[in-house]
């Protein structure tokens, strides 16, 4: 069950030549596909371009009016891998991952079909995942680009451009035999507006066509001594065939090349916050219209040498606006222009930024600097004033604000695993704990302080693998269930059966790849209409040999939790361990519930839901249940006996019932003071009657306490 449903937006997909599109990026990319007689698409869902997986699966049933091809591949390697269907045959075919986590996982693929080259238009989408909304590590896809010598596309974030780019990519990569990377930064993935549609297309040539009529050249697969070739190929016919294709269709766009004497060169990707900046300094406006020069590469890969001499003819200077590092397009330019004799002065790296993302603030100073410099703004006069003003010291936003560490949803099922080994912790030590990406990463911070190293999507497992030897404690590893199926299964469990491993591998089993977006896999219990599932990890994890095998299918009884691990740290039995911890994602179930509860409460029916409580006079505000659960619906109150101090925990409304708390003051022998309560919403007439027989006997037996106390007043 993905987080979003695109199920009416896709039917904008259906619009003809001459309709006008409105929408989301990543629904404007799907569009160009359809346009582009695409026969096949396979993908792996991450940020910031799992939206563009869920288009695809809702939009099941007009892909296949059109003979396309769409898999929700296993891994970024199986997607890449996909793409070999446009090596021998005129099929056009595109890919899709997070990227630059999902590159490296497709780097071998992607290498190989570089190589060899393509015959049909390939087509490589990657989120640009780069910048202060990242989730993973600082790299740029660029490098990947340069290596292989694959087309890099970096349209400026409008949907137009996007589109072309789309449909450009294609054609750049049958003209150059070369697959083509589009590159699309969260902001264009999201940004919105319209453009001028047009026909969908059936193939050109069809899957059915290829299997009917297979073809095969020894010449395009990378085997000696064809692949020492490919790479005298790639700079002979490949490279010039691209920068004929990009020159003749002006990729690239010029803005008021001639206007000035100085200019900024832009990746398109930057565009749009190159732009206001520059509004906002007053050589701009809100149209587009610039009086500073501008060169926009809408293809960051490969740079066109007589465009960029072009442009830096008869200018004083260039700003090269290129966000992260390294600066492999400065340095190309640098280079360039060292070569040509040109005497404009290149800028880039020192006037802004070294890394980092290029927001609207970070250029801003950077632009400013180069205009003042060149005499095109005014430095900022300071003012004058004969006393000088008093400034008031404002402390560091560190020390002002409070840290606010990412952390577990509230009702989240994999917290209680977490509580359950901080449990197990106070017992046998601390043990060597090698995390894996997905949500359970947040188990490094507090206030569960778990986790040692992380080393990729399902590799934590692998990533435990050196730490296989006698000692008085076995390494622990933890992996979700998308990790599992993704990478999990062979590097990591196979591995450790095949290495006679003795440690303990955490398989977080919710039902879906909830960390990018509850996208089905194989062991999902829902129902896929065009998916197989079902299939339990269980099984698998015991078909390559894994003997001692665990499941709890609730991870909120951490009692149970804390037994199992517990066994699986202590037991004489040799061999790798796996447990399974089985529980639904909250978000998902919250998703499907919570429509259903509206629903029926609208209609009138009898909705009961559950919230846990803290009864004040009973806590004793010690607040072991706040650290050891960590739920954002934990809180503290002021206690309400004056003559305690301590703050009383207390629970919030977000409270989804998932009893982690209480289980937690039950498994840890904390405190009595949680209780359950129903919310009853539309009661019954019985309903009401215990309501009012529950409020007589407690009232009854409050007056009896009251009285008893009398007795004893002074």
């Amino acid at each position: 069950m993905a987080e979003r449903s695109f199920v009416e937006e896709v039917k904008k997909l259906k619009l003809g030549a001459g309709e006008v599109f409105r929408g989301e990026g990543i629904l404007a990319v799907t569009k160009a596909l359809l346009e582009s007689g695409v026969a096949y698409v396979a993908g792996y869902q991450g940020a910031p371009i799992s939206h563009l997986m869920d288009v695809l699966a809702d939009a099941q049933d007009i892909l296949s009016e059109y003979g396309i091809r769409f898999e929700n591949s296993a891994s970024e390697a199986t997607a890449a891998a996909t793409l070999a269907a446009s090596v021998n045959y005129p099929l056009r075919g595109a890919a899709t991952f997070k990227s630059t986590v999902g590159t490296n996982v497709a780097s071998d693929a992607l290498a190989n079909l570089a190589s060899g080259g393509v015959t049909g238009g390939a087509l490589i989408v990657v989120g640009e995942d780069y910048g202060e909304g990242s989730s993973i590590m600082q790299e740029r896809s660029h490098a990947f680009a340069m290596k292989s010598q694959i087309w890099l596309l970096d349209p400026r974030p409008d949907l137009p451009s996007i589109v072309g780019a789309v449909k450009h990519g294609f054609e750049l990569s049958e003209a150059s035999n070369t697959p083509v990377m589009l590159q699309l930064r969260i902001r264009a993935c999201h940004v919105h507006g319209e453009f001028i549609a047009g026909d969908n297309r059936a193939p050109d040539f069809t899957l059915k066509q290829a299997l009917e009529q297979p073809q095969r050249d020894t010449s395009r697969i990378v085997l000696p001594p064809a692949s020492f070739l490919h790479e005298q190929e790639k700079i002979r016919d490949r490279w010039p065939a691209a920068v004929r294709y990009i020159e003749q269709n002006r990729l690239n766009e010029f803005f008021n090349e001639t206007g000035d004497d100085i200019g900024i060169v832009v990746q398109g990707g930057s565009y749009n916050t190159l732009m206001r900046v520059l509004e906002r300094l007053g050589v701009a406006d809100v149209y587009g219209n610039t009086s500073v020069p501008l060169y926009v590469m809408n293809v960051a890969y490969p740079v066109i040498d007589r465009e960029m001499l072009r442009f830096c003819r008869n200018k004083r200077a260039v700003l090269m606006v290129e966000e992260g590092q390294p600066n492999f397009i400065e340095q190309n330019v640098a280079t360039l222009l060292r070569q040509a004799d040109s005497p404009a002065a290149l800028h880039g790296k020192d006037m802004l930024p070294m890394a980092g993302e290029y927001t609207a603030a970070a250029l801003m100073k950077g632009v400013r600097t180069f205009l003042e410099q060149y005499g095109r703004l005014r430095p900022i006069a300071k003012p004058a004033t004969a006393q000088p003003r008093k400034v008031i010291p404002l402390k560091a936003l560190d020390e002002s604000v409070q840290g606010r560490p990412p952390g577990f949803c509230t009702g989240c099922p994999e917290r209680p695993i977490f509580t359950a080994m901080k449990l197990v912790e106070r017992e046998l030590g601390p043990h060597h704990v090698s995390a894996d990406i997905g949500c359970h990463l947040f188990s490094i911070l507090p206030p569960f302080n778990l986790g040692n190293t992380t080393m990729g999507y399902g590799l934590g497992a692998a990533g435990a693998a050196a730490l296989n030897a006698p000692a008085g404690k076995r390494a622990i590893s933890v992996m979700g269930d998308g990790g599992f199926w993704h990478n999990g299964l062979t590097s990591g469990v196979a591995n450790a059966v095949f290495n006679r491993s003795d440690n303990l591998t955490i398989v977080v089993d919710n039902s879906y790849t909830s960390a990018t977006g509850g996208q089905d896999i194989l062991s999902s219990t829902a129902v896929n209409k065009t998916r197989d599932t079902g299939h339990a990890i269980e099984d698998a994890v015991r078909g390559v040999g894994v003997k001692w095998v665990r499941t709890l299918e609730r991870t909120y009884d951490v009692a149970g939790m804390r037994d199992t691990l517990r066994q699986a740290l202590t037991t004489q039995e040799k061999g790798p361990k796996v447990l399974i911890a089985q529980s639904e994602c909250m978000l998902n179930r919250q998703r499907r519930e919570k429509p259903l509860q509206r629903k029926a409460v609208a209609e009138g029916k009898r909705v009961v839901r559950e919230r846990f409580g803290v009864d004040a006079d009973t806590c004793t505000g010690d607040h072991s249940c706040i650290r050891l659960s960590g739920c954002p619906s934990l809180s503290i109150k002021p206690n309400p006996d004056p003559l305690r101090q301590d703050p009383v925990a207390t629970v919030l409304d977000s409270c989804v019932g998932c009893g982690l708390c209480g289980e937690v003051s039950h498994a840890a022998v904390l405190c009595p003071s949680f209780y359950k309560a129903q919310i009853v919403t539309n009661p019954s007439r019985w309903d009401r009657v215990k309501r009012r027989m529950s409020l007589a006997v407690i009232g009854a037996l409050q007056r009896r306490e009251a009285r008893a106390r009398s007795r004893y007043a002074f």
